[in-house]
């Protein structure tokens, strides 16, 4: 197995899940190190029960990830580089058969999965793994790793209430979730945020401005504002950061905070204040929920390995674990339906989105 792409919380237990169950049925394990890196530099590591042991409460991966090491154009040394990509792909499936491996599972998110369906159609044995805190996956109502950012990111808009309300200021909370909003979302829904942007709903100015003032107008000398970072103004577009030539997402937005700040700053006599909540919200050891799921779905993996159901992607769906294809799961991104329930329960508390066509 590897892990690729973004680490989050939950990634170790679906390691022990998938070790300790094959195990129990005498198969051998290995974990190959840094991702598809380590499936292409051929490092890896056999794991025994031991190895595995304790490491379900533990953030981060045993295994190590990358999320640069695209096998389909590979820029990393001694095989690549920035400015001369190749394609290793040959290279990577050719350490899987001199392993004499049966099947290759790959716990990651979009990325890592699109790259997993393009080794299962160059005949590659592959079984997926659903890994994202963005939980934009599509085919599975959940992802791991999900509960444990959204659980960061309402604990800091909670902090960060205390302080808005003693200094009478505007905190503006920026969250992960690329392009899609479910991290901002629950985490503002769950924090009593005022404003809540997220990528879906795009934003007006004049409707920020508004909402505040109409808070002012209740007493209110305070407001949380939580942004998504790919949330975008009408007509405009997302905020992107920096690019990353030769990644699978090669896109990093960040920023978009600071530009709503500057504008509030002319527009209302509050002071304004940032906090990126960042790779924080990837850090730390995972939830309850989290390790609960991240388990079951290691144990469905090595099921499926067992009915050679490869090419497919082990899933969670009406509080049940199941599987689905990767190309189902990849082939469009999960993202908020602008009309969705959630949507208008925050609309009816009296939360903000930025957009007046938004309504209970």
């Amino acid at each position: 197995m590897l892990t690729g792409g973004g680490d989050c919380p939950g990634l170790n237990a679906v390691v022990r899940a998938v070790a300790k169950s094959a195990l129990k049925k005498g198969w051998e394990v290995i974990g190959f190190r840094d991702g598809y890196k380590g499936l292409i530099e051929n490092k890896f590591t056999k794991l025994k029960d031991r190895d595995v042991s304790g490491i379900i409460v533990k953030g981060g991966t045993i295994l190590g990830t990358s999320n640069k090491a695209n096998p389909f154009k590979y820029s990393l040394e001694p095989f690549g580089s920035s400015k001369s990509p190749k394609d290793v792909s040959a290279k990577a499936i050719g350490n899987f058969h001199k392993n004499k491996l049966s099947a290759l599972i790959v716990i990651g998110g979009d990325g890592t999965l699109i790259l997993a369906d393009r080794f299962h159609k160059k005949g590659l044995p592959i079984i997926g793994v659903p890994k994202t805190i963005d939980n934009d996956l599509s085919a599975t109502d959940i992802t791991f790793g999900f509960d444990s950012a959204l659980r960061v990111a309402t604990d800091a808009i909670d902090k960060l209430h205390t302080t808005a309300e003693a200094h009478h200021r505007i905190m503006i909370v920026e969250t992960m979730g690329r392009y899609a909003g479910w991290i901002a979302l629950r985490a503002g829904i769950a924090g009593g945020g005022d404003i809540i942007l997220i990528p879906e709903v795009p934003y007006r100015n004049e409707d920020i401005v508004k909402a505040i003032k109409d808070r002012r107008k209740l007493g209110k000398n305070f407001s949380i504002v939580v942004v998504a970072e790919g949330a975008k103004p009408a007509n405009g577009k997302m905020t992107v950061k920096k690019m990353v030539e030769c990644s699978p997402d090669p896109v990093r937005l960040g920023g978009v905070s600071y530009k709503i700040a500057d504008m509030l700053d002319k527009e209302i006599k509050l002071e304004s204040r940032v906090v990126v909540l960042g790779h924080l919200q990837r850090g730390g050891g995972p939830t309850a929920f989290d390790r609960w799921l991240a388990t079951g779905f290691g144990i469905k993996a090595v099921e499926m390995v067992e009915n050679k159901k490869f090419g497919s992607m082990a899933s969670f769906q009406k509080f049940q674990f199941t599987d689905a294809k990767i190309h189902e799961a990849v082939k469009k991104l999960k993202r908020v339906p602008p009309d969705c329930q959630e949507i208008k329960m925050a609309v009816n508390v009296g939360t903000s989105f930025g957009n007046t066509k938004i309504t209970g």
